[in-house]
């Protein structure tokens, strides 16, 4: 990597990392699952118009949006919104990682490294440590934040068993499927007077908070790793992708006053080590990326 491209990278993981704390920072006037709606409509709008269509049908756009982009998000805002630290959310999300390769590996027969499977295993109980440490009242919380990880890892799976390519575009175009359906899910669950009563009082902060992630994280964050992948091996560029979950901790504990527990960090500390083993072990095997998004949508 150039010094250049090292700078960028370090950007990246940085916008990333701050994505969390500036989500459940404006999730606080606004209802989850509308907010989610709200981010997926500033990711369409201008960008559909500017972006080419990717070359696969609309079945499989359709089904990256309702996997990747809608059911991670929408279980993701809830997860903040029930009382998920940011921080930690950053991390627990990361499941992906195992997850992609025991359901690759069972639906697509994806041969599993020894060491792979090992990286896995410590990563599973990093996040067991986690857990226990959130007590009874943060498990649903928690157990959310794990749906969201298995619904980007479905997704995952289903792109990488099309063939598709990742980029830009695949973001953008799968998005289609996504705003709508977030909006009916929170008329459906906050009820219309909870979503009506909100729109008009959309303040400064959501409004800044949805143009952070829907702009600067997902269009510029993903414009940035992808370029990054043109130019260097996916291995290094994937490497600074597990700096984000730290990132995350250090910057919710900084800006907004969550410290992590001695258990947060000890699980978070074997979680990490398990995905870094897991992710670059199976990134190289592959010569491709175990991508943490395949499709940029953060």
């Amino acid at each position: 990597m150039t010094p250049r491209d090292t700078g960028l990278a370090a950007l990246m993981a940085l916008i990333w990392g701050s994505n969390f704390v500036v989500i459940e920072w404006g999730l606080q006037d606004v209802p989850p699952l509308l907010f989610a709606a709200m981010r997926f409509v500033l990711v369409l709008l201008p960008a559909i118009f500017l972006v080419p269509r990717p070359a696969v049908s609309w079945r499989v756009l359709a089904t990256v949006g309702l996997t990747v982009s809608l059911g991670q998000f929408s279980m993701l805002y809830l997860a903040l919104h029930l009382g998920m630290p940011s921080g930690m959310a950053a991390l627990v999300l990361q499941v992906q990682v195992p997850l992609t390769i025991v359901i690759a590996a069972v639906v697509l027969h994806e041969r599993v490294a020894p060491a792979v499977a090992i990286g896995v295993g410590v990563a599973v109980v990093g996040l067991a440590v986690v857990a226990l440490g959130r007590g009874a009242a943060g498990l649903l919380p928690f157990a959310v934040t794990l749906l969201a990880g298995l619904s980007w890892a479905v997704g995952n799976v289903v792109v990488r068993a099309k063939g598709v390519p990742g980029g830009l575009g695949l973001t953008v175009w799968s998005s289609l499927v996504v705003p709508l359906p977030l909006l009916a899910l929170s008329l459906l669950v906050d009820g219309p007077a909870t979503v009506v009563d909100a729109l008009p009082g959309l303040g400064w902060r959501p409004l800044l908070s949805t143009a952070w992630t829907a702009v600067v994280s997902t269009l510029v964050g993903y414009g940035i790793f992808y370029s990054l992948l043109h130019r260097n091996p996916s291995a290094t560029v994937v490497s600074w992708v597990l700096v984000v979950p730290p990132l995350a901790i250090l910057l919710a504990w900084v800006l907004q006053g969550d410290q992590p527990s001695t258990t947060d960090l000890v699980g978070a500390g074997i979680a990490m080590a398990g995905l870094a083993a897991a992710q670059l072990l199976q990134a190289r095997a592959r010569r491709a990326p175990v991508l943490p998004e395949v499709v940029p949508a953060r």
